[in-house]
């Protein structure tokens, strides 16, 4: 059994995540978020439920998931607020808050870790826009983070890293 297990600080086995704005085509260098705290990856289904006279139980049939990836990050200005800010052409210019503002459709690669067995580890990749960006500071906690989240619009894909 090999168990995904991303060292943190461990160049090529840390977990990462890259967005881009539109495609990697037209952004090809894209932002590489920093300071991930956690990520969530939700891949949760919908399911249809029925009765019929002729059954004890109800029966049920899986329908179209909801998708998404969250996180809490510790927020650097570069990343959050962009090169430019809104309207930005690429997602390092327009930044994760820019790119939230602007509605505009990213790409994701989230990059789980390498493996406990020293293997190539496993990328999931989507689309979708960034949401539910929440700054906060604090006496207790004297640097601003946020949780992310990512509303991914359609299915993951999965690669294994090269």
């Amino acid at each position: 059994m090999a168990y995904i297990y991303p060292a943190p600080g461990v160049t090529n086995v840390e977990s990462t995540l890259k967005i881009h704005k539109t495609s990697k085509a037209a952004d090809a260098t894209g932002l590489s978020i920093p300071a991930l705290q956690d990520v969530t990856v939700n891949a949760a289904n919908d399911v249809f439920t029925w009765t019929q006279l002729d059954e004890t139980a109800k029966l049920q049939i899986a329908t179209t998931s909801t998708n998404s990836v969250s996180m809490n990050i510790v927020l650097d200005q570069t990343s959050f607020f962009g090169t430019t800010g809104s309207g930005g052409s690429t997602a390092a210019a327009a930044g994760i808050f820019g790119l939230s503002v602007d509605k505009a459709k990213i790409v994701f690669d989230l990059y789980l870790g390498d493996t406990d067995s020293g293997g190539l580890g496993k990328i999931i990749s989507g689309s979708g826009y960034i949401t539910g960006l929440a700054p906060t500071v604090s006496a207790d906690a004297p640097v601003w983070v946020s949780p992310i989240t990512i509303t991914v619009t359609g299915e993951y894909t999965v690669t294994t890293a090269t």
